[in-house]
C-alpha cells in the first residue's frame, strides 16, 4: 500500500509517516513547511528542537534502511498537486496539511482569511485531484471533535437519526463551531460528502480530540526523530501549557471555571488509529465518520493531574483561574460516542498512565528552552 502524508511534517503528519513507514508501507509527505515559517512569524519555538524535514528523513533512512519520499509544496497550488499525486500513485491519502490553531485564525482578519483558503481550498483541491486521476484512491481526513461544539445531547459519529413529524431520517450530526479554524473544518466535511455523493469518492473523516505525548516507538529511536511539543498561546494545547508551567514554577493558567470538557488521545493511538482506517477503507460513495479520542477530561481536571504528578517528582506546582479569553461554554453536558474505533481494535493509551513519560519529564528535560512570555494567552475571542 501506498500512503501519501500531507502535512507530514507537522506534529501528527511526522509520527504517522514514521509509523507507517516502520510497519511496511511505502510512505511519502507532501508538505509546504509553512508551520515552520508560522513559528518564526510568532517568534516561539517548539519544546523540543526539530531538525529540518531532510535532515529527520535522512536520519529516518540511515536507521532503518527506509525510504520515505519528500514533495515540498503547496496544496493549494492544483498543478504542484497534480503532479506529486501523478508521480507518487498513492492508494490512500491522510490530509493532515491544513492550519490547525483556532487562536491563530482568530487574531485578526488575515489569519481568519488565510485559515479558511488555505484549509478549504487545498481540500477542495484535493477532492478534484482525486476525482480526475484516482478516483478509488481513500482519503483519510483529518476532522475534529471542535466541528460538534458542546450540545445539550449526546455526540453521535458524525450522524444522528432525526424523527420530526412523524418522518425519520440519519442526517449529518448538527456541527457548532467556536472558531474561524473550527469553521474551515466543518466546511472541508461538508465538501467531503458532497464530492463523495457525486463522485463516488471514499472518504473517512477522523474527527479528533485533542492529542497528547511525544514519543511513538519510532520518534523515540533518535533525537533527531523527535516530535513537537507547542506550548505557546497560539499553538499550545492546556495540556502542554500547563506541564511547561509546572517544570518552570509558574502556576497553570486555567480559562475560566475549567469546566470545559474535550475528547483526549495519545499520540500512539492517533497514528494506531490511521493505520485502522487505512486498512478497513470506506466504500465507494461512502464518508465514514469515526470520533477519534480514548478520554474525556475538563481543563480543571488536566490541571488537577498535572499538579499531583508534578508533585510526585518534586515540582511545587499551583492553579490559577484566568479571565478566559475565548467565547464558549465553561460548564456543559458533554457526552461524546467513541466505539467505531474501538470495535476495529483500537486498544488506548491513558492519560493517568503516561503524563510523566509523555510530557512532564519532557518539559523539565528542555525547560532550558521554554520562552515564559509564551505562556500566557495572547489572542482574544473578545471585541
Amino acid at each position: 500500500m501506498k500512503v501519501l502524508v500531507i502535512g507530514g511534517d507537522g506534529y501528527c503528519g511526522w509520527a504517522t509517516a514514521l509509523y507507517l513507514s516502520n510497519r511496511g508501507y511505502e510512505v511519502a509527505i507532501l508538505d509546504s513547511l509553512v508551520r515552520r515559517h508560522w513559528d518564526n512569524e510568532l517568534g516561539v519555538a517548539t519544546l523540543t528542537p526539530i531538525a529540518s524535514i531532510q535532515q529527520r528523513l535522512q536520519r529516518w533512512k540511515d536507521l532503518t534502511g527506509k525510504t520515505i519520499d519528500l514533495f515540498i509544496g503547496d496544496i493549494n497550488n492544483y498543478e504542484f498537486l497534480k503532479a506529486a499525486l501523478n508521480k507518487f500513485e498513492p492508494t490512500s491519502i491522510i490530509h493532515f496539511g491544513e492550519q490547525r490553531s483556532a487562536p491563530f485564525s482568530m487574531i485578526d482578519r488575515e489569519h481568519a482569511v488565510l485559515t479558511q483558503v488555505n484549509n478549504v481550498v487545498g481540500t477542495l483541491n484535493l477532492l478534484y485531484a482525486m476525482k480526475e486521476d484516482f478516483p478509488d484512491c481513500h482519503l483519510v481526513k483529518l476532522g475534529t471533535m471542535g466541528e460538534y461544539g458542546t450540545p445539550n445531547i449526546d455526540i453521535e459519529e458524525g450522524y444522528i437519526t432525526i424523527e420530526h413529524n412523524g418522518r425519520k431520517d440519519t442526517l449529518p450530526y448538527p456541527k457548532q463551531p467556536g472558531s474561524m479554524y473550527h469553521l474551515s473544518k466543518v466546511h472541508d466535511s461538508h465538501n467531503i460528502h458532497f464530492a463523495c455523493k457525486m463522485w463516488g469518492l471514499r472518504a473517512t473523516d477522523l474527527n479528533q480530540g485533542i492529542v497528547y505525548g511525544v514519543l511513538t516507538e519510532e520518534t523515540g529511536m533518535d533525537e533527531m526523530l523527535i516530535n513537537r511539543l507547542d506550548y505557546d498561546g497560539v499553538f499550545g494545547t492546556a495540556l502542554n501549557r500547563f506541564c511547561i508551567q509546572a517544570a518552570v514554577g509558574h502556576p497553570l493558567t486555567v480559562y475560566g471555571k475549567g469546566g470545559q470538557t474535550r475528547g483526549f488521545l495519545d499520540i500512539r493511538d492517533t497514528v494506531r488509529c490511521i493505520e485502522i482506517a487505512i486498512a478497513n477503507p470506506a466504500e465507494a460513495g461512502e464518508f465514514r465518520v469515526f470520533n477519534q479520542f480514548t478520554e474525556l477530561f475538563s481543563i480543571g481536571d488536566l490541571a488537577g493531574m498535572v499538579k499531583k504528578a508534578g508533585n510526585a517528582i518534586g515540582l511545587n506546582v499551583d492553579i490559577n483561574n484566568l479571565e478566559n479569553p475565548r467565547i464558549e461554554k465553561e460548564e456543559h453536558y458533554f457526552n461524546a460516542k467513541n466505539t467505531k474505533l474501538l470495535d476495529l481494535g483500537l486498544q488506548p493509551h491513558y492519560l493517568s498512565d503516561s503524563l510523566l513519560d509523555s510530557l512532564l519529564n519532557f518539559a523539565v528535560k528542555y525547560q532550558s528552552r521554554i520562552d515564559g512570555k509564551e505562556i500566557l494567552p495572547k489572542v482574544t475571542w473578545h471585541r
